[in-house]
């Protein structure tokens, strides 16, 4: 059973998306916009693009459809499957995911701490990305880490930086002086 109402999300770029209320409020963020009554005139949201947007509610419909399906013998495992395939997209959009931002500035932070990120566990990862989860769906926050994650495991930092194109941040002089700060982790 489709809720009544239909909720209108227009992305930075001014692309308008009509959607179902149970997929707009898999977002905390959108949910808690129209809870406040700021939703006379479609629900504008600044920070992410149409293709951005277009992902999201791709996915938000699509667990919305499993919800309403759990009786039904390997939802559980076709959710898991298509989960997977979902996140198989390029970096920027993997990325664009996490932040469900335009800009990436905690990406952008993440670069920076590139030469140490092999230290880094999943938990970390998802920690660090949660304060700027725009749009704070969290099912597809820790998808989308969980992608990350898996895409770091067991590479080296130069490894890293190579797979989503970073460029190296630190001098030799302070990389060596920050292994040094922290030889802790690397026992």
């Amino acid at each position: 059973m489709s809720s009544s109402r239909i909720i209108t999300l227009t992305s930075s770029d001014k692309v308008a998306f009509y959607v179902d209320e149970a997929v707009a409020f898999e977002s905390q963020t959108i949910k808690d916009v129209i809870g406040d009554g700021c939703e006379d005139k479609g629900t504008l949201l600044p920070n992410v693009t149409s293709k951005v947007l277009s992902k999201v509610i791709e996915y938000c419909k699509k667990h919305v459809e499993a919800r309403k399906l759990e009786q039904r013998s390997g939802v559980d495992e076709e959710l898991k499957a298509w989960d997977a395939d979902f996140v198989k997209v390029d970096t920027d959009t993997l990325f664009h995911l996490i932040t469900g931002e335009k800009e990436c500035k905690t990406v952008k932070s993440i670069y920076k701490l590139s030469d140490h990120l092999a230290i880094l566990d999943n938990l970390y990862i998802a920690a660090f990305h949660r304060e700027s989860n725009y749009l704070n769906i969290e099912g597809l926050l820790d998808l989308s880490c969980q992608s990350v994650a898996e895409q770091i495991k067991g590479k080296t930092p130069e490894e890293i930086r190579r797979t989503f194109g970073i460029e190296r941040c630190f001098t030799p002089e302070e990389e060596e002086e920050v292994w040094r700060e922290n030889q802790w982790a690397f026992e």
